[in-house]
């Protein structure tokens, strides 16, 4: 039994990309484009420049361009230094919950999507209706009936506080149901169980193979959100050793304002530490961006 992913055919390729480069231009529709990448890309921009100023030249010079001295290596060095090195452990807390969390939640999502959409048993539909029914709900609505749960089972202010949480994903287990159903046939899996192959080597062996663009792409996005995550830390933790940089950074951000917003060398340490943290997560999608970019589209196989 050979199992290996198609490639597009070239002249399908061919066509579509004559059919691309055949169609009409709007200038109206490109403005608008640029106009939408501006937006996104000017709080960004404003950062990265603002993180190279001193504290005077935050509040004295044009806040899109760069100040008179070149400051950032100066605003790292503080960052990593400032109150006994403590942003270090931020990060390394922040990076903790994000990669378990994103690798168990993909996990799931894979399981729980496999089963819905190859497993026929009782309740099926309406135990999938209340998957469906669960991504409506924001999260944060969830957060205080989830500490209420947590703080009777002795889990408040533990790392599993963050993580449990974090593993449940409808999006994802809906987004890997429908992926299953367009990438696994039944076929295959006919075929390995005829071979002698269990439930959980089929899911292990080929399952999972066949899902790899799907599962980086719910591991992505749940990888995003812990790391983003700040109200569901700011109710679960009350250790500052156990803070991710997202409360760790408002925490400076309140010193700051407590000085008058504008006093001191906090400021820079809040910008500075908040384009430091978005750096993993820059990297994390130029290093996956090939597996989940095309993923969702592709799930052919020959057998």
């Amino acid at each position: 039994m050979t199992v290996t992913a198609t490639a597009p055919p070239r002249a399908t390729a061919g066509a579509a990309h004559s059919a691309a480069a055949g169609r009409r231009r709007s200038p109206v529709l490109t403005l608008g484009m640029l106009a939408v990448l501006v937006y996104f890309l000017l709080p960004l921009f404003w950062l990265v420049v603002a993180a190279t100023k001193t504290t005077g030249a935050l509040f004295s010079s044009f806040g899109l361009w760069f100040g008179g001295d070149f400051a950032l290596a100066a605003n790292v060095r503080n960052v990593f230094t400032a109150d006994g090195g403590v942003y270090v452990h931020w990060l390394l807390n922040t990076a903790m919950y994000a990669l378990v969390s994103a690798g168990g939640a993909a996990l799931l999502a894979a399981l729980g999507g496999y089963g819905f959409a190859k497993f026929a048993f009782r309740g099926n539909r309406l135990l999938f209706g209340a998957v469906l029914g669960a991504i409506m709900v924001p999260s944060t609505a969830l957060v205080i009936p989830t500490y209420l749960i947590f703080s009777n089972v002795g889990l408040v202010n533990t790392p599993w506080a963050i993580i449990l949480p974090s593993l449940v994903n409808p999006f994802g287990l809906y987004l890997m149901r429908v992926y299953v159903e367009e990438a696994v046939p039944d076929s295959l899996l006919e075929a390995a169980r005829i071979d002698g192959a269990g439930e959980f080597r089929i899911f292990r062996q080929v399952v999972l193979r066949l899902l790899a663009p799907g599962f980086v792409t719910v591991l992505l996005f749940t990888l995003v959100a812990t790391w983003n995550n700040y109200f569901l830390p700011l109710i679960m933790l009350n250790d500052p050793s156990l803070y991710p940089v997202t409360v760790g950074l408002a925490n400076w951000a309140g010193r700051a304002s407590v000085g008058g917003g504008g006093t001191g060398d906090v400021i820079p340490l809040v910008v500075t530490g908040s384009l430091l943290s978005i750096i993993p997560l820059v990297a994390a999608f130029l290093m996956l961006q090939r597996y989940w970019q095309n993923g969702l589209t592709a799930g052919g196989v020959k057998q």
